[in-house]
């Protein structure tokens, strides 16, 4: 099973950026990329108020722009909202101004300090940029490959079962080729983390 962790050299490319929390905390961090969209959003949100549980939305600013209740949504409920760029645009293929442009577009829209790079790849100029613009970096510590066409909804609790840690950033992601399987493997991820005792935390 071909799962994406962090891999050392990334830390040293980008070394502002949260791969990981306190090490010595029993607390995960669950982190949604893609959404919102009327497909996937409520069925997740009402997961984590089912479980009494917040997480972390990295949102693409367009997406807010077509779908402003759900990102109101997800306020109101006490989630927190961070940056996903406003078209999930890679950093490899737009220039310094364009990457900054499409992320300040997104933020007019969502309104935070928190910025994921969609696939997590940036150029170290545009990380430089940003993070210097005040931005927090947050990457992640575990991709559980929800979207993927090759896995089932089993393997993506087993990922969580596998990987997840103290301090874990756990991504899965609010999208359309995730959510049939998230239907199933949010829920079980949840009690599983509950029954190991981990503690639910977002980012501030």
């Amino acid at each position: 099973m071909i799962i994406e962790q962090p891999a050392i050299y990334l830390r040293w490319i980008y070394p502002k950026a949260y791969w990981r929390m306190d090490r010595n905390d029993h607390s995960v961090y669950l982190t949604f990329d893609d959404g919102p969209i009327p497909e996937s959003t409520p069925f997740i949100l009402d997961t984590l108020l089912e479980f009494g549980i917040k997480a972390t939305f990295f949102m693409v600013g367009d997406n807010v722009r077509k779908y402003p209740e759900l990102y109101e949504r997800i306020v109101k409920e006490g989630h927190q909202v961070g940056n996903h760029t406003h078209n999930h645009i890679s950093g490899f293929r737009h220039s310094l101004h364009e990457y900054s442009y499409n992320v300040e577009k997104a933020n007019a829209y969502i309104h935070s300090h928190l910025f994921r790079p969609p696939h997590g790849w940036i150029r170290p100029v545009q990380y430089a940029l940003l993070t210097r613009k005040r931005y927090k970096m947050v990457m992640w510590d575990l991709v559980t490959r929800d979207y993927s066409k090759w896995i089932t909804a089993e393997d993506v609790v087993n990922n969580v079962k596998r990987y997840a840690r103290n301090g874990s950033i756990i991504t899965f992601h609010d999208s359309l080729k995730s959510i049939e399987k998230l239907k199933t493997a949010l829920p079980e991820s949840i009690k599983w983390l509950k029954e190991q005792g981990y503690q639910f935390k977002i980012f501030k």
